[in-house]
């Protein structure tokens, strides 16, 4: 049973650099190209291009302004990812992404549910999980 927690928020923004500046205080632990992300309490916030996310979400063809986000939840390692996105799929989510490798290492996919809300299902070999499954990133190097 995958536990009831969102180890990632994540949101499609319009101007990542100018997104960056409007959040007083905030500093990423890591930042790639299209991509950043924060540390939570237990979470992680994530924002990406709008284009970033929609490629990444398996619908490049999404007009902007219609990847709002997606709630990911991180495992320790990829079939537990994959038997969540199965799991899902059995209970009427429909498959944007089928979990596969990412060339960052580890899995990602995707599912959205009957309401089009988007999650991902993950595992990333270089960030952990808790007993009490909180996201923990590394400290910036």
């Amino acid at each position: 049973m995958t536990p009831q927690r969102a180890s990632f928020i994540t949101f499609g923004v319009t101007d990542l650099p100018r997104t960056f500046c409007a959040i007083p205080g905030w500093r990423p632990a890591q930042e790639r190209e299209g991509n950043s992300f924060y540390r939570l309490n237990g979470q992680v916030r994530a924002l990406f291009g709008r284009a970033v996310l929609a490629a990444d979400q398996g619908r490049p063809e999404a007009m902007p302004g219609t990847v709002g986000g997606a709630l990911a939840q991180n495992f320790v390692t990829g079939a537990e990812a994959g038997a969540a996105c199965k799991a899902a799929l059995g209970a009427g989510a429909m498959v944007r992404k089928c979990p596969q490798k990412v060339f960052r290492g580890g899995c990602s996919g995707c599912y959205a549910g009957p309401d089009r809300h988007v999650w991902e299902v993950a595992m990333n070999p270089f960030w952990t999980l808790g007993d009490d499954v909180a996201q923990t990133l590394p400290a910036p190097t």
